[in-house]
C-alpha cells in the first residue's frame, strides 16, 4: 500500500496556465490525489485574498501562504509568521529615496505604503491578474506577512547583508517579496507534514519561481514544471511538461499518483 503523500503546488505558472486558468486535467488530478487520501495543498507567495480564486475553484481546504509565513488546514490557521517592523520601518527609510516603492501583504489585503512609480508596480501587479495595490501609509499597523519592494536587478542583493532578519526574493523582474528570515515554502511545508506525521520522503512539490527552489530541493520529490528556468529546474528531481501542457497531470501519472 502507497503511503500517504503531502503534496503542494505553486499557483502562477503551476496550477495556473498562461491565461491564469485551470485546465482540466489539472483538476482531474487533484481530485483523484484527494480521493486516494493523500494530504493535497497549495504553496504558493499570494496571500489568502489573491489565493481564493484558486482556493476556490479547486476547493482547497489546506494552502499554505506568503511565501510560507501562515498555513491553514481545513481553512483553520496552523502557522502564523509576521515581519520584524523595526526592520521593515528602516527598509522604507532606506529605500524611499532610491525610488523604490513598498507595498505591505496582509491575509486579506495588500496595501502600498508609497506612490513614486505607479506603472512599475501596476506592471508587477497584473502579471498574475491582480491590481495597484490601494495606497495607505498607515497599514503597517495590521499583521504583515510580507513586504513588497518594486525594485529591478540593479538592487540585487544590495539590502540583503544590513537586513539579516529579512530575506528578499525576486519574482518579478521588478519586484522581490521581503520575507522573515527562515520563512519559506519549504520549512513551513515540512513544519505541517511533521503534524501530519508524513515523512519527508514523501513529499512531492510542484512549483516554477525562485521562490520555489527550496521546496523542490527539499521534497522527497520536487518537480519543476517546464515552463521554470534553469535555475530552478536545477533543484527539481523531476522536470514535468509546461503549465500549458498538462505538466502536473504528466507528472503525477509518471510518478504511479495517477493513472492515464
Amino acid at each position: 500500500m502507497m503511503n500517504r503523500k503531502l503534496i503542494a503546488f505553486d499557483i502562477d505558472g503551476t496550477i495556473l496556465d498562461k491565461n491564469l486558468q485551470v485546465l482540466p486535467s489539472t483538476r482531474m488530478a487533484i481530485e483523484s490525489l484527494r480521493a486516494q487520501g493523500h494530504y493535497v495543498t497549495l504553496a504558493t507567495g499570494r496571500s489568502r485574498v489573491l489565493a481564493k480564486p484558486v482556493i476556490d475553484a479547486l476547493s482547497f481546504e489546506n494552502y499554505i501562504l506568503c511565501n510560507g509565513a501562515a498555513a491553514f488546514k481545513d481553512h483553520k490557521q496552523i502557522h502564523k509568521q509576521l515581519l520584524p517592523m523595526d526592520s521593515l520601518k528602516e527598509l522604507k527609510e532606506e529605500v524611499v529615496p532610491l525610488g523604490i516603492d513598498v507595498a505591505l501583504v496582509g491575509l486579506d489585503e495588500t496595501k502600498r505604503i508609497t506612490s513614486l512609480d505607479l506603472p512599475k508596480m501596476t506592471d508587477a501587479m497584473e502579471s498574475f491578474g491582480s491590481t495597484l495595490p490601494n495606497l495607505d501609509p498607515q497599514f503597517a499597523k495590521e499583521d504583515v506577512y510580507a513586504g513588497l519592494a518594486f525594485y529591478s536587478a540593479k538592487h540585487e542583493g544590495r539590502f540583503d547583508e544590513k537586513y539579516q532578519d529579512l530575506r528578499f526574493v525576486r519574482w518579478h523582474p521588478n519586484c522581490v517579496d521581503v520575507l522573515t528570515q527562515g520563512i519559506s515554502k519549504a520549512a513551513t511545508i515540512l513544519q505541517v507534514a511533521n503534524e501530519l506525521e508524513i515523512q519527508q520522503e514523501d513529499i512531492i512539490c510542484f512549483g516554477d519561481g525562485m521562490n520555489d527552489r527550496e521546496m523542490l530541493s527539499m521534497a522527497g520529490v520536487g518537480v519543476a514544471m517546464g515552463n521554470a528556468n534553469e535555475e530552478v529546474q536545477k533543484h527539481a528531481d523531476l522536470v514535468t511538461q509546461d503549465h500549458n501542457s498538462d505538466g502536473i497531470y504528466h507528472a503525477l501519472n509518471k510518478l504511479g499518483l495517477i493513472t492515464a
